[in-house]
């Protein structure tokens, strides 16, 4: 990838992580209610909710309040939570490294799993087991990840099987790496019939390359092109995936932090876990670019 190409996506990266962080700030500022609301329930003094606002912000006009977050963010300055009284920054970096070490565990497991099934299914179509596993892709896509970690937590009480304490890796990782792994298989399988039936490869194979050699080295690094293409897309499903699970397994992540700012209807919290999702997600893409250009020469060649 050339100098060029890669400030842009940098750029664009960054605008996309503003605009979100604002998105999420607008939105959860337009909801019912707001930092004080607890408190005025709770009927505390008037004096002190009426500093809380001032101290908070709140009793500013909402423009300014979003000029003052945007800039906040330009700054790295995501602001203060009202419900834990600690500056945002460092509550989301304490929880997004629990959900960076969940969602890369879960996409080492996916890409483990799912890429040499897919190369496997796509060079071999009529093989009884791409059939089987075709059907059991399509199963595992069909389960959200809700779903199948309400389901791991049921086998590991029932069976003893695997672990359901609390802050056990395994269980979240399966629950949101295994539809990721059927969707890499998918993807992967197509484009390997793709590249199987290519004119290149064709080519080598009348030539006489092995088989072997053709299938696990030419067609898979030529298929893996359109799947890399993706990978920016998987890396932001899996921290959007994460919420859920991450709550369901009791995982000390993004997910239960961003529960608890909602039910406290701390802005700032909200936003900054957005935030978090947006840095993920542009990060993601920038390095599906980055693998994109390894695997395909005309990438690198795009100005």
């Amino acid at each position: 990838m050339n100098l060029a190409l890669a400030i842009r996506r940098v750029i664009a990266a960054l605008l996309l992580v503003i605009t979100v962080s604002a998105a999420a700030f607008v939105l959860a500022r337009l909801a019912p209610g707001d930092e004080t609301t607890s408190d005025f329930i709770a009927g505390v003094d008037p004096a002190t909710i009426a500093r809380k606002r001032e101290r908070l912000g709140l009793d500013r006009p909402f423009a300014v309040q979003l000029a003052t977050y945007v800039w906040g963010i330009l700054r790295l300055d995501l602001g203060e939570s009202a419900r834990f009284e600690r500056p945002v920054a460092s509550l989301v970096a304490e929880r997004g490294a629990n959900t960076a070490r969940l969602a890369f565990a879960a996409l080492l497991l996916a890409t483990v799993l799912g890429l040499p099934l897919g190369v496997l299914t796509g060079a071999h179509a009529r093989w009884w087991g791409s059939r089987l596993i075709a059907v059991m892709s399509i199963a595992v896509l069909a389960c959200p990840p809700l779903v199948a970690a309400l389901g791991l937590l049921y086998l590991a009480v029932s069976t003893g099987w695997l672990s359901a304490a609390p802050g056990h890796l395994f269980v979240p990782a399966l629950a949101l790496g295994l539809p990721v792994a059927a969707s890499l298989e998918r993807l992967q399988s197509q484009a390997t019939r793709d590249a199987m039936a290519a004119p290149d490869l064709l080519a080598a194979a009348a030539r006489g390359i092995p088989p072997r050699r053709l299938v696990w080295v030419h067609a898979a690094r030529q298929s893996l092109r359109p799947v890399l293409g993706v990978y920016g897309i998987v890396i932001g499903s899996l921290f959007s995936g994460s919420l859920a699970v991450e709550f369901v397994t009791s995982w000390p992540g993004l997910g239960r932090l961003m529960y608890d700012a909602v039910r406290a209807g701390d802005v700032r919290l909200v936003a900054g876990c957005v935030f978090a999702g947006g840095v993920c997600l542009a990060v993601g893409n920038l390095v599906a670019d980055g693998l994109r250009a390894w695997a395909d020469p005309r990438v690198r060649e795009t100005a």
